[in-house]
């Protein structure tokens, strides 16, 4: 696949659907200065809105509308898009989505089902909608569409002057670092992309130790975000090739960086949106003397909502 024209053609389809992200310097979470860029400040609140868009203006639509699952993130995102382009969404998430997520979602006007159980168990209900009303299904993350959306987020970031050696990228389900590494490959990047994941959701890490995806258990503070049971094919064959180094980090880590933000820049993420700077101050990563490093903060759906009957 030409990744680079997907990606280009991507940008090109959702410019004015979402929003150009700011980053921003930062000395005060690390022991050296990190470039941070603050996917965050996405529509509802995480870089899905990317894929969403570009999935939805690029497909033709049935009258059944569109259908999806998700831990919480992507739900939204594709119920905002489809609301804004006049479609109508019906969302399946887990109960570990959380409070703050599906409200988020009931907001679109949306259908939602909440699903006992985790991510899994949601597909498995959204795939039997799709079969029995029509409705077009909008993967979370494993489809060329949602990747090539998501791949707009590293296009974009090097055109506002991303100057790393190294970008960190939390992974879940691997749509956002699977877009990352496709617009790298494709441009033939230099710059080192480090996948990083919870000790308690990896599945891209138990892929590449596996040679392949494989289910794994899901659980812990991320799991409403991170928590896929088994990497997309996508992602696995890109960072397979390319040989991506993939850290991991304990829950305890990822909560001391949500802290991190919020006392250094009022920078309120979950915990999803923290992992990646959680390798970086847990120690997960090591960079090497002088290497300058970038992190990807890609979501802000904490569960509470910190303003939620305010």
């Amino acid at each position: 696949m030409d990744w680079k024209a997907e990606i280009d053609r991507a940008a090109r389809r959702i410019d004015g659907h979402t929003v150009v992200t700011p980053v921003m310097r930062t000395g005060a979470l690390w022991d050296a200065e990190v470039e941070l860029k603050l996917e965050h400040m996405q529509h509802t609140a995480s870089f899905k809105a990317r894929g969403a868009f570009n999935t939805l203006i690029a497909s033709d639509v049935p009258e059944g509308g569109v259908v999806a699952a998700s831990g919480g993130n992507h739900g939204a995102a594709v119920a905002y898009a489809a609301r804004t382009l006049g479609h109508k969404a019906q969302i399946f998430v887990p109960e570990i989505a959380g409070p703050s997520k599906i409200a988020l979602i009931e907001r679109t006007g949306a259908d939602l089902t909440v699903v006992p159980g985790e991510y899994a168990d949601a597909l498995a209900m959204a795939e039997r909608y799709e079969a029995e009303r029509g409705a077009m299904q909008v993967h979370a993350y494993d489809a060329p569409l949602t990747v090539a959306g998501q791949g707009t987020c590293l296009r974009e970031w090097e055109t506002q002057g991303l100057e790393a050696d190294t970008v960190l990228i939390a992974v879940g389900g691997g749509g956002l670092i699977g877009g990352a590494l496709a617009w790298a490959q494709a441009t033939g990047s230099a710059r080192k992309i480090v996948a990083v994941e919870p000790m308690t959701c990896n599945a891209l890490r138990s892929a590449l130790d596996k040679g392949g995806p494989v289910d794994v258990p899901v659980s812990g503070v991320a799991a409403n975000a991170l928590g896929a049971r088994k990497i997309g094919q996508i992602c696995y064959d890109l960072a397979s090739a390319q040989g991506i180094p993939s850290v991991e980090v304990p829950d305890g880590a990822i909560i001391e960086a949500q802290k991190a933000l919020w006392q250094a820049h009022r920078i309120l993420v979950e915990p999803a949106g923290a992992c990646a700077l959680a390798a970086l101050q847990w120690g997960a990563y090591k960079p090497e003397p002088g290497e300058k490093v970038a992190v990807l903060i890609c979501g802000a759906n904490p569960a509470p909502d910190p303003l939620a009957g305010s």
